[in-house]
């Protein structure tokens, strides 16, 4: 394969329910270890329940963690939540090779999302000031991305059919009072692999990608 036609190709891994910090490092340790002819990669999966602080994360935004983990790591933005029922697609992308600015990435990621909601009837928005999106003022999905050497980690969260009690323990993303919502709140009745396959559809036909590689269930 030439460097050409690698960026039109992803290697899509679907890890299930996985911790947080051992993703995360080996979500670093692609990103430092891969070449100019290495595919990019999507990763799907759920999180067990954790609260993941971003790089300008402020501590009076972390109100009440009580005894869900906090976990300090190395994307932008501030405080989020992650638990089981929520979709997390993290995007491990060669962005320099593909002359694909930060913004393009962050607004193809919301789109995809506005995308899927649609297919529901539902409108939805992203917010340039805040990014994610959000139905009726509510957000639904949270980005956060990291970007080392014109390469991409992290990702987004979308908010499917979970418990979202944690959320009122945070000021999410540094905004007090923002509310959340999800796709079962919304009438959706879609269970998680047909999200993550609509999603997916959504992001990879944005991306350009002609064709997906075998996927797995480890790293």
């Amino acid at each position: 394969m030439n460097n050409a036609s690698v960026p039109f190709f992803f290697h899509l891994r679907q890890l299930g329910r996985a911790d947080y910090e051992p993703t995360w490092r080996a979500m670093q340790d692609f990103t430092a270890a891969r070449d100019a002819d290495t595919a990019d990669e999507i990763w799907l999966l759920e999180h067990p329940p954790v609260f993941t602080l971003g790089l300008n994360s402020k501590p009076e935004h972390l109100l009440n963690p009580d005894n869900i983990p906090v976990i300090k790591i190395d994307r932008g933005g501030q405080v989020t939540y992650h638990g089981p029922g929520q979709l997390v697609v993290y995007v491990l992308l060669d962005i320099a090779r593909r002359s694909l600015g930060v913004q393009q990435l962050v607004q193809w990621m919301e789109q995809a999302v506005i995308d899927l909601l649609a297919e529901q009837q539902v409108e939805a928005v992203g917010r340039r000031d805040a990014p994610g999106v959000y139905v009726a003022g509510r957000k639904i999905a949270a980005l956060g991305l990291r970007v080392k050497r014109g390469r991409t980690y992290h990702g987004l969260a979308l908010n499917v059919d979970m418990d979202l009690e944690p959320f009122n323990r945070i000021n999410p993303c540094g905004y007090p009072g923002m509310q959340v919502t999800q796709l079962r709140d919304l009438g959706i009745s879609l269970d998680m692999d047909a999200v993550s396959d609509r999603l997916l559809s959504h992001l990879t036909r944005l991306l350009g990608y002609t064709a997906q590689q075998s996927g797995d269930r480890h790293f």
